[in-house]
C-alpha cells in the first residue's frame, strides 16, 4: 500500500487559520462572560404623599338675641368671635335715644346664646332682663377687668386669679378658686352666684 500524501502547505495554513478563529472566538465568550457587569436592580419609589394639612379649629360666629332700646329690637344676630356687647347694639341699629347705657356694661365679651336687653332710662332696673349671658362672669375667659367688676375682687386679686389659670389651666369648680392666694371662704360665697366656669 502506497502512504497518502503529505498535507500541502495551503492546507496546513487553513488548518491553522481555522484552529486559531476557533481559539480566538473560545477566548472572547470567556472574556465576555467574566466581564459581564452585575445586573442592575431599578427601584422605582412612589413620590411621598403631599402633606395634608391638619384641620384648624374655627371658633363658630355668636347668635345674640337682641331687645330693649334698640333700632331694630327682638331679634337674633350673628357676630363672630370675640365681638362685645357695643357690637351687638351697634348690629341691632343702634341705641335710641331714650336707651339707658349705663346700665349696660358696652366691653363685656358676648357668648354664644347671650341676651343683650338695653333698659330705657324708665325702666325699673329690678325687671331688666340679664345683659350677657346672666350677670355672671367667665372666669376663664374673662380678662383682668372682667374680674375685677366681682365683689370682693380687685385688680391686684384679679391678676392673681388669671395668673394661676395660665400656670394650672382653667377652674373647674368654685372650690378650685379658694387655691389662689387671697381667696377664702367668705370670699367664694360671695362669688357663687356671680361667676361661671364654662
Amino acid at each position: 500500500m502506497s502512504a497518502s500524501p503529505p498535507p500541502s502547505n495551503e492546507n496546513r495554513s487553513l488548518l491553522i487559520i481555522f484552529g486559531l478563529l476557533a481559539a480566538l472566538i473560545v477566548a472572547g465568550t470567556a472574556l465576555l462572560l467574566v466581564s459581564r457587569p452585575e445586573p442592575v436592580t431599578i427601584t422605582i419609589n412612589p413620590p411621598p404623599p403631599s402633606a395634608t394639612p391638619l384641620p384648624t379649629n374655627t371658633p363658630a360666629p355668636l347668635s345674640i338675641y337682641v331687645t330693649g332700646a334698640v333700632a331694630e329690637p327682638e331679634q337674633v344676630i350673628t357676630l363672630p368671635p370675640g365681638s362685645r356687647v357695643e357690637d351687638a347694639i351697634a348690629a341691632a341699629g343702634g341705641a335710641l335715644d331714650e336707651a339707658d347705657l349705663e346700665q349696660v356694661n358696652l366691653a363685656a365679651l358676648l357668648r354664644d346664646g347671650d341676651q343683650i336687653h338695653v333698659p330705657r332710662r324708665d325702666e325699673s332696673p329690678a325687671a331688666l332682663p340679664t345683659t350677657s349671658g346672666g350677670e355672671r362672669v367667665h372666669v376663664n375667659t374673662a380678662t383682668l377687668e372682667e374680674i375685677d367688676t366681682l365683689p370682693g375682687i380687685g385688680p391686684a386679686l384679679a391678676q392673681r386669679i388669671i395668673d394661676y389659670r395660665e400656670a394650672n389651666g382653667p377652674f373647674a369648680t368654685l372650690e378650685d378658686l379658694d387655691e389662689v392666694d387671697g381667696i377664702g371662704p367668705d370670699l367664694l360665697e360671695q362669688l357663687a352666684e356671680v361667676i361661671a366656669f364654662d
